[in-house]
């Protein structure tokens, strides 16, 4: 029986890994992200004990946005109804199978670590979150681990692409990495004050915020790797680095990635208002949506 998946057709045709796939790296890079930094927040600030709003906010962003990755991980599928395979047949060697071995761990302890965070909203489960709650210290550690790999993953599962010089680069799982980071730091600090009552200039807010300026760098400084790594590489590797600065995608990635995501949070750093707390976050989360398009898809087109 042939049990091999096809994740090069579905919703799209034309390139080989459609936008489905940039959708879903974007969400398992905010899922991976929100709780990593939410719970190295709380191993930095000695509240490992405590369900901060931080914390709420970020599990429930991770397993919500890991969830709708999957969906469109699923939906790009040639034949969708077969994805169980996948859970079923593994091979060590293969990147696509170590990835779901992870994402086989992380979705349920992510899970686990929403109902641990929601444990006084969720009175009528007590008795089993209390199970959950008395091994807290654990799954957070293994979750971190976990959430990290979900991140990294994201990236070295589209960098063994060996044929398209922009994607096959050994940097990009840091890449993706950093911006997980500084998209899901966003995306869970909105949530935090927005929904569950923290407060713009907290205890948790400023450690974030203090630590956005270190990811932000550490994200250009991967970019910057990768542009020099093409103009200085063969013939292909220079045709691919025209990516960024000739055509749509070079526009997109000026103004999407550098303009949206880096230069936009920067200035409004300077404007003390709530609207630009939440302007900053949402450019953010833009500004990594369009890398991972601008990666995926000029990464193909200029590698053809």
């Amino acid at each position: 029986m042939d049990i091999a998946l096809n994740f090069t057709l579905g919703l799209s045709q034309g390139i080989a890994w459609p936008w489905p796939i940039a959708v879903y790296l974007f969400l398992a890079g905010i899922s991976g992200g929100a709780v990593t930094v939410a719970i190295l927040v709380n191993i930095y600030r000695k509240q490992m004990a405590e369900n901060t709003p931080l914390l709420k906010a970020a599990s429930i962003t991770g397993l919500v946005t890991i969830l709708l990755g999957m969906c469109c991980l699923v939906a790009d599928l040639t034949n969708p109804l077969v994805f169980w395979r996948i859970l079923i047949y593994y091979n060590p060697t293969s990147v696509m199978s170590l990835g779901v071995m992870a994402l086989l761990l992380y979705i349920p302890l992510v899970f686990v670590l929403t109902l641990i965070a929601f444990r006084k909203e969720l009175k009528f489960l007590d008795g089993l979150i209390a199970c959950f709650d008395a091994l807290r210290g654990a799954i957070m550690w293994i979750v971190l681990i976990l959430a990290i790999t979900v991140c990294a993953y994201t990236g070295f599962l589209i960098s063994v692409l060996v044929r398209f010089p922009l994607i096959n680069q050994a940097v990009l799982p840091a890449l993706f990495v950093a911006s997980g980071l500084s998209a899901g730091a966003a995306a869970a600090k909105i949530i935090a004050v927005g929904c569950f009552g923290d407060e713009q200039h907290s205890g948790d807010m400023k450690v974030l915020h203090g630590a956005e300026w270190p990811i932000m760098a550490a994200e250009a400084l991967c970019i910057f790797m990768i542009a020099v790594a093409l103009i200085n590489g063969n013939a292909a590797a220079q045709v691919a680095a025209q990516a960024f600065c000739a055509g749509t995608w070079a526009t997109e990635f000026w103004v999407g990635v550098v303009g949206v995501g880096f230069i936009l949070p920067i200035l409004l750093n300077f404007v003390k208002s709530s609207a630009s707390f939440y302007l900053s976050g949402l450019a953010a989360i833009c500004g990594m949506m369009c890398l991972r398009m601008f990666i995926l898809y000029a990464g193909q087109l200029f590698g053809l």
